[in-house]
C-alpha cells in the first residue's frame, strides 16, 4: 500500500478531487501555504494499493495544469521597504509536486 501526497494549486483542487472520486480513489484535502509564493495551495493525501499508483499519478497529471503568473518579488531587506520598487517577474505555477510513501499498516475505525 502507498500514500500519495500531492501538493497542487487551489485552482486545480476541485477538478482533481472530482476526477479521483470518479475513478474510486479516496482523498483527504488539506489547506496549505507554499513557501515561495506565500500563496494558498492544496495538499491531497491519497491512499491506494501499489498497483493503482500509476493510475492515480496519471489522473493527477491530467488535472493539474502548469501556467505562468506574474508575481512581485519579496524585498531583499526582509519586508516592504519604501525605497524598494519590485519589478514583477513571470514564474511558472501549477502542476503538482507528488510524494509517494510506503504504508506499513492501515487502520479504519
Amino acid at each position: 500500500m502507498k500514500m500519495i501526497i500531492a501538493v497542487i494549486q487551489d485552482k486545480d483542487s476541485s477538478r482533481l478531487t472530482d476526477a479521483l472520486a470518479e475513478n474510486n480513489f479516496q482523498s483527504t484535502k488539506l489547506a496549505t501555504t507554499g513557501g515561495f509564493l506565500k500563496a494558498g495551495n492544496t495538499t491531497l493525501m491519497i491512499g491506494c494499493n501499489d498497483e493503482s499508483v500509476d493510475e492515480a499519478l496519471e489522473i493527477i497529471k491530467d488535472n493539474c495544469s502548469q501556467r505562468e503568473q506574474m508575481v512581485a518579488p519579496i524585498s531583499p531587506m526582509g519586508g516592504n521597504a519604501d525605497s524598494y520598487i519590485p519589478k514583477p517577474v513571470k514564474v511558472e505555477v501549477g502542476g503538482a509536486t507528488v510524494f509517494i510513501l510506503p504504508v506499513e499498516s492501515y487502520f479504519q475505525f
